[in-house]
């Protein structure tokens, strides 16, 4: 049987090789997810002068309220969330960071939220 750790470890591996090819930009940050057993957190990553301009997660008072678990309706709504932040700083486009998880489900659904918004990636 694979335990948790070996998933995480193979994980990290993808993150890495996904990582090789993926720089966020002033212009142009890296969107990174993270998913954890509770919640699902989002960050606008600008790689060059290595700062967060903008993050999202469903600790966020906005969001937590409305969601009791971290189902793909949470993912959407912080989805919308950082998209609503980053249009506010005048960032329309991003560079998608699926942290290694495979796009399907709540990651892919984030990755939707954040696009209906009008974000472009």
């Amino acid at each position: 049987m694979v335990s948790v750790t070996d998933k995480n470890k193979r994980r990290k591996i993808r993150h890495e090789r996904l990582r090789k090819k993926l720089r966020g930009t002033p212009r142009r940050p890296r969107l990174f997810v993270y998913k954890s057993n509770k919640h699902i957190y989002a960050q606008a990553i600008d790689d060059f002068n290595g700062e967060t301009l903008a993050q999202a997660s469903t600790l966020d008072p906005e969001i937590r309220e409305e969601v009791e678990a971290p189902n793909v309706e949470a993912a959407e709504k912080v989805g919308r969330l950082i998209a609503s932040r980053l249009l506010e700083s005048d960032l329309e486009e991003v560079v998608f960071d699926r942290g290694g998880y495979p796009y399907h489900g709540k990651v892919k659904k984030l990755a939707e939220g954040a696009r209906e918004e009008g974000l472009q990636f």
